[in-house]
């Protein structure tokens, strides 16, 4: 079943970048990030009561709170800093290094939980999975030359954050009901997603959304 999901995550997680590239050719990242919050944050809650694992909240540790929070922080940073990585490069050379964070979990795995079971089969294909990443962002590099390389920046960054996310809540969802995990992580990342935009002041843009592009940011989320 673990298979299933985990092939189904790479498949929603591919739709999602075409589609929040598709809806940040005029909106701002920031923005965007904040409006696709919404909207994963109202899926999230809506599994909650279907699963009817709400009935279980009452039952969370401070211990699964705290690490929810920091899960939801990292997400938030992943997701404002992928969002940003897609408005300033190409889809396929930001995604590439954004999943590069597969890596960071496995190294980040090995070392705090002892998965170590075939451990230089892991090894092994992870420094594979290193080489075909790096192959991938040189060789796009190279078609284009003189686009600057802000992208890569927030691109990393988005990686190391995504690869907290999952450490964070491996340690959170102990004994948790995943769905109820997800929407209270979900909701500490709308928090973050909204006060960075009202921090910056970009909450004046939501007037001049264009509607197109609000379907595609509502879609990837």
């Amino acid at each position: 079943m673990w298979l299933i999901m985990a092939v189904l995550s790479a498949f929603f997680a591919g739709i999602t970048s075409i589609l929040a590239k598709c809806g940040i050719k005029k909106t701002d990242s920031d923005v965007a990030t904040a409006l696709r919050t919404f909207v994963v944050l109202m899926f999230a809650w809506i599994m909650v009561f279907i699963v009817g694992s709400y009935r279980t909240i009452s039952t969370l540790t401070a211990k699964s709170l705290l690490f929810f929070t920091l899960s939801g922080m990292a997400t938030g940073g992943s997701w404002i800093c992928y969002f940003k990585a897609l408005s300033l490069g190409d889809v396929n050379k930001v995604v590439p290094i954004d999943k590069s964070s597969t890596i960071l979990s496995i190294l980040f795995a090995i070392i705090l939980f002892g998965e170590t079971e075939n451990l230089a089969i892991k090894l092994i294909g992870t420094a594979i999975l290193a080489a075909g990443i790096y192959l991938m962002v040189e060789k796009k590099q190279d078609c284009k030359k003189g686009d600057g390389n802000k992208w890569k920046f927030y691109a990393i960054l988005s990686a190391l954050f995504a690869a907290l996310t999952s450490i964070l809540a491996k340690v959170g969802i102990t004994g948790v009901e995943s769905n109820l995990g997800t929407a209270i992580r979900t909701g500490v990342v709308f928090v973050m997603a909204w006060l960075v935009v009202f921090m910056k002041n970009k909450q004046t843009q939501l007037r001049q959304l264009d509607r197109k592009e609000f379907a595609y940011i509502s879609l990837s989320g």
